[in-house]
């Protein structure tokens, strides 16, 4: 009898081996390693990032820095730390824009900056240098063009202008304008 026992217990471990291998071959080594990923998760990221536009003849025309990028698989947006955008043309020194945080759109060609956000242009021949002061500006780099529905403030001395709304155009021709509630100071001749 003891010997009896002992083949149902070597029985009981093929069973059990030949319904591990089965379970193995049904579910598969690959889900094994599989982890949950939560919905909004970075898939990369990178410290010190750079990225440059060029023209058709191969000038550089915009650049994006950041001190930060991280980029989610889910949306593929790309979320961005500080970043600092150059819009370059022939005949203006370039245009810089930079604000505290902002999001890259999943086909690139939009980037929304949030919080403070400041425009600069350098003073130059025949051009006067200019500041732009607003909040949450949606730029469009392909086309060098931006706007916001926020509050503006352009300063380019002596003179200062104020409005809610406005557009801009980077690219020649360049295009300037507020939408509403336009109120300045000029100087006077």
């Amino acid at each position: 009898m003891n010997l009896l026992n002992g083949n149902y217990r070597y029985l009981y471990l093929i069973l059990i081996a030949v319904t591990s291998w089965v379970l193995v071959l049904t579910i598969g080594p690959n889900d094994f390693n599989r982890m949950a990923v939560s919905v909004h998760s970075p898939d990369y990221f990178s410290k010190g990032y750079t990225k440059w536009e060029m023209s058709e003849l191969g000038q550089l025309k915009s650049k994006l820095v950041a001190d930060e990028m991280i980029h989610y698989s889910d949306d593929s947006t790309t979320q961005l730390t500080k970043p600092l955008m150059f819009f370059y043309n022939d005949k203006t020194p370039p245009w810089v824009i930079r604000s505290e945080t902002g999001s890259l759109s999943a086909d690139g060609k939009n980037v929304l900056l949030n919080g403070k956000v400041t425009v600069d242009r350098a003073s130059a021949k025949n051009v006067r240098e200019l500041k732009i002061y607003t909040t949450n500006l949606k730029v469009k780099p392909e086309i060098s063009y931006a706007e916001t529905d926020a509050w503006a403030e352009l300063i380019s001395l002596p003179n200062w202008t104020t409005g809610i709304g406005m557009k801009l155009t980077f690219a020649e021709p360049i295009h300037l304008e507020l939408l509403s509630h336009v109120k300045g100071n000029y100087e006077k001749k």
